[in-house]
């Protein structure tokens, strides 16, 4: 299926359905592609990584950004790297089926939605035409209180994994400062053993629990290096009226400078954070108000609306 993109069809239920437009999210691994070639109706896809430009989803490899594959126009690069779950018999076949700006769903596909501008222009550089694709962030509902003025520890949320920047993080954190570290994954044992004595590690925890963190720290760290689509945290953040310090690999770093949400990691983390003492209470109306302009439920219905609408027209 990765590999030829053939798989289960839903096109006898969408035709029963009768739909004026087909939105479609991630079809890989679990549908194929192929049927989107069959489709008589508009379609709208939205792109939530790299994948049909990077057998591995993220344009990141080895701890810094790889272009290897589209540069190239060959995914023999993921392979010789294992870029799919680091195993090259894995990655084989997502490597087989990847064909660049040629992927079936780009190619059908009337309207195709980015979550950010660099994602888009990203798309542009490697051969998606530009007039397809817009931008449409993602949101969120709010549900987390007004975040603690008082509230003098750091939250870092998010899965325990180098690309999301939390073992350097750990090796960078000052031991007189408070951090508390919400998630789990593959790399938590290195980092509990690089964590100082103020580091605590609450593992995962459930969503109404991140909401109630979010609404009782002085700030969230997101120390993210791989250029992801738009991460939710910092969405549920905003809404919370929590700045970000954010690394500027992410776009989170680019959003954080551009929105004007929070501070860009300089080098100096030590430094950021007596700086984040002094301007992040003011900037907590501004982060609920970006919020409700760009992320609410209300912004994101009518952007759609309108990529719905220019997809009808365009097919």
């Amino acid at each position: 299926r990765a590999a030829t993109g053939r798989g289960d069809s839903p096109l006898s239920e969408i035709e029963s359905f009768a739909p004026d437009v087909v939105h479609v999210h991630n079809l890989f691994p679990n549908l194929g592609k192929s049927w989107t070639s069959d489709l008589k109706r508009p379609m709208v896809a939205t792109l939530h990584n790299y994948r049909p430009i990077c057998p591995g989803a993220t344009l990141f490899r080895d701890g810094d950004a790889c272009t290897l594959c589209p540069d190239s126009g060959s995914t023999r690069h993921a392979v010789q790297h294992a870029c799919f779950k680091d195993s090259r018999a894995q990655t084989l076949p997502v490597a087989l089926g990847t064909r660049f700006a040629a992927d079936q769903v780009l190619v059908g596909a009337d309207r195709i939605v980015t979550l950010n501008d660099t994602m888009r222009n990203t798309y542009v550089t490697y051969g998606v035409p530009a007039e397809k694709l817009v931008t449409v962030p993602n949101f969120v509902r709010p549900q987390a209180g007004p975040s603690d003025t008082t509230s003098t520890h750091w939250l870092f949320v998010g899965r325990l994994t180098r690309v999301k920047g939390i073992l350097e993080l750990l090796r960078q954190w000052p031991g007189d400062r408070d951090l508390v570290v919400i998630g789990s994954g593959p790399d938590e044992a290195e980092a509990r053993a690089l964590a100082g004595p103020r580091v605590t590690f609450l593992g995962q925890r459930a969503p109404a629990e991140v909401l109630a963190a979010l609404g009782s720290a002085h700030g969230l760290v997101f120390p993210s290096l791989w250029p992801e689509g738009l991460p939710t945290i910092y969405l549920e953040a905003l809404a919370a009226g929590l700045p970000v310090l954010a690394w500027p690999q992410s776009i989170v770093g680019s959003l954080a400078g551009s929105e004007g949400t929070g501070i860009v990691h300089s080098g100096d983390l030590a430094a950021d954070l007596a700086r984040a003492d002094q301007d992040f209470p003011a900037l907590r109306e501004h982060c609920r108000a970006v919020f409700a302009q760009k992320y609410s439920e209300a912004a994101w219905v009518e952007a759609i609306e309108r990529v719905y609408a220019e997809a009808r027209e365009a097919a």
